[in-house]
């Protein structure tokens, strides 16, 4: 059975995560908000402040029941209608932007925190003009009592329609392919430069591990291995010092029954259950956060950009021209990383993906569908030679680089008819 605290961490972190995902977060919490702030204005209508007010000032208040009623409902009534229009906005750009570009860059436009933030506000507008029209039929008085409340309505309408000239200037940069792409280049590239301190100055690097007498602890379930979390583990568990290497990398398939970890003496039934409970396997690739998911967001955007049925060169150049600083930070990464954890002696060492592994993974599907394209081969290229250029790589890294830009040549042999093109690619190669 699973230690209660670290059954509850996991869960509380799997719902933050579906949460901040989810296109209803930000709506439902603004609604829940407005909705309990009308019950507040209600009540601070009787109070002596507001009552000075209306005095002083008797032309910013509504003093008749049958006008609050009227604007009240024409509020309802027009924003209901803006509400409707955006939503379905919203999901003509996902529709648009999963047939043209990829249905992988779907969870990144859905959540768009400023599209809820928007939508939230409309939702919440409604609630708060509903509770007050609500109001005027259970006061039984002459006189409204709801004069704060409904220019407080009032000006929440002239808010939202400011709100709906800012949305359809938004939806209609959020579609367009150069801010997809620019948007998740620089989050990729923020996610990088933080792993990169994590795994270089707090971490140790390494190149090379020797576990030939270490113990392999199995998958328990097939899907992509999101992590390792180490405040998962119950330390009381593990009375001995421990030295764990998480075999795959974040985000790799695995497979059931297949080599997850390895330890470095032979666990127990119930300390092999912990390990395996910090590990997190996902069914969606895309469920993770780590920096390699946004370079394949990034090269599937040019695969589809390079298929027939769009046929956008640009695009995909344009996405080339982004991959070759990211793969240079990639490649600084070392293939394996040790942090003490500092429960009961745990040492743990995280995989890092290969770069042979890593070309293969963004570049070769570009090069498969750019092979009859001069200016994306020549992309390519040079991402190879700036990732060659490189002062810390290493032998292995240098291999890898070396062997795709065999590849591309092979490509070019083949593929490349006209000579003043192929020409120009050799000479880039260097032949």
């Amino acid at each position: 059975m699973q230690n209660p605290i670290a059954l509850a961490k996991k869960v509380i972190k799997k719902g933050y995560d579906v949460a901040m995902r989810s296109i209803a977060f930000y709506p439902v919490f603004i609604s829940f908000t407005l909705f309990c702030f009308a019950f507040f204005t209600l009540s601070f209508e009787d109070f002596d402040l507001v009552s000075n007010m209306k005095g002083d000032y008797p032309y910013l208040f509504i003093d008749d029941t049958d006008t609050a009623r009227t604007i009240l409902s024409t509020l309802i009534a027009g924003i209901l209608s803006l509400t409707v229009f955006s939503f379905t906005m919203v999901m003509v750009v996902l529709n648009q932007a999963s047939s043209n570009f990829s249905p992988r860059l779907l969870p990144g436009l859905v959540s768009n925190k400023r599209h809820q933030l928007i939508l939230g506000c409309y939702i919440g507008t409604l609630l708060y003009c509903t509770i007050v029209l609500i109001s005027l039929g259970a006061y039984e008085l002459e006189d409204s009592t709801v004069g704060l409340s409904t220019t407080i309505a009032a000006i929440f309408g002239v808010c939202c329609v400011g709100l709906f000239v800012s949305f359809i200037h938004n939806i209609s940069s959020a579609v367009q392919i150069q801010n997809i792409v620019e948007g998740i280049y620089k989050r990729t590239d923020t996610k990088l430069d933080g792993l990169l301190d994590r795994e270089l100055r707090r971490k140790t690097p390494l190149q090379h591990l020797r576990t030939d007498d270490f113990t392999v602890i199995a998958s328990e379930e097939s899907g992509y291995f999101q992590g390792f979390d180490i405040d998962l583990v119950d330390s009381k568990l593990f009375d001995a010092d421990l030295q764990l290497i998480v075999i795959p990398y974040s985000s790799q398939h695995i497979l059931k029954d297949s080599p997850l970890l390895k330890t470095s003496r032979k666990l127990t039934k119930e300390e092999e259950g912990a390990l395996c409970f910090a590990c997190t396997v996902s069914k969606d690739l895309h469920d993770g956060h780590h920096p390699l998911l946004g370079l394949i967001k990034l090269m599937e955007v040019a695969v589809r950009a390079m298929s027939p049925g769009i046929n956008d060169p640009g695009t995909a150049l344009d996405v080339v021209h982004k991959l070759g600083p990211l793969l240079h930070k990639m490649v600084r990464l070392p293939t394996y990383t040790s942090i003490n954890a500092n429960q009961k002696g745990i040492v743990v060492t995280t995989t890092n993906i290969s770069t042979s592994e890593l070309l293969s993974t963004i570049l070769q599907p570009i090069r498969l569908y750019a092979k009859n394209n001069t200016t994306l081969m020549i992309g390519l290229i040079r991402i190879l030679d700036y990732l060659n250029a490189m002062g810390s790589i290493y032998n292995a890294d240098k291999k890898a680089i070396a062997k795709e830009r065999e590849a591309i040549r092979s490509d070019v042999d083949s593929c490349i008819t006209n000579k003043k093109d192929k020409e120009e690619i050799l000479r880039f190669l260097g032949a």
